[in-house]
């Protein structure tokens, strides 16, 4: 799905370092699971969270259902679900796959030479947005979707949990994180016995870098220079 912040520009250098030594039957966790761009590309146990309820409903609308949505969603269609803001997946679909950027309703998408209300463009985006919701769809299957907060998901044992939280001093996402609790808490979860990683730009000195690559994006409020993009872990 697309989402504002998606790793799957990176999914081929990081996901080989996050699966190494990965067992049979270990699961594999994100607790902030986001368009799904990343956890669609593992394969076995699986368990994605989010605490954004338009995220796993959308998420589960293109897992179990991506048929059911409409060939064609116009302007009128998107204003319409942002003015009421129904809990559901198609809501949820619209205000992320139909949005410039894949921000939460963050404006309809529109071709470089797309108009508002140009029919053409609302069916051409209609159909890119529906095309990779029906291909998405055969790599979700079977992969557990959950609303929550990180700190209250239910991890199995000795997982491998990979986070892509909002990043600090980027654009802002509909809900930010306290980032002192999240650092204790993804060293707690090393204390359990999981393994994790983490995306970010920088992390406290008790975390160590693995993998980094500058690359452009949307994100970051700098205009002078590209950002590098990190994988962290902790320091065993």
């Amino acid at each position: 799905m697309k989402y504002m912040g998606s790793k799957a520009r990176i999914a081929k250098h990081i996901l080989p370092i996050i699966l190494k030594g990965r067992k049979l039957h270990q699961w594999y966790v994100e607790p902030f699971v986001g368009g799904g761009n990343i956890i669609e590309k593992v394969q076995g146990f699986r368990l994605g969270a989010d605490n954004n309820p338009y995220v796993i409903e959308a998420l589960k609308l293109i897992r179990d259902a991506p048929e059911s949505i409409p060939d064609l969603i116009t302007e009128d269609d998107y204003d319409k679900a942002k003015s009421e803001r129904k809990v559901d997946g198609l809501t949820g679909f619209i205000a992320f796959s139909m949005s410039f950027g894949g921000k939460f309703f963050g404006g309809y998408r529109r071709d470089v030479a797309g108009t508002k209300g140009c029919l053409a463009n609302m069916k051409t985006q209609t159909r890119r947005s529906k095309k990779a919701a029906l291909i998405q769809s055969k790599f979700l299957k079977e992969c557990e979707l959950v609303c929550c907060s990180y700190d209250d998901l239910e991890i199995p044992d000795k997982s491998i949990i990979y986070c892509d939280p909002p990043y600090k001093k980027t654009t802002k996402y509909s809900t930010e994180i306290d980032y002192k609790h999240f650092y204790n808490w993804c060293r707690n979860k090393h204390n359990e016995g999981h393994t994790i990683f983490i995306s970010e730009y920088s992390m406290p000195d008790d975390f160590i870098c693995v993998w980094e690559k500058e690359l452009s994006t949307t994100l970051s409020t700098s205009k002078s220079k590209k950002p590098t993009e990190k994988l962290f872990t902790i320091k065993r």
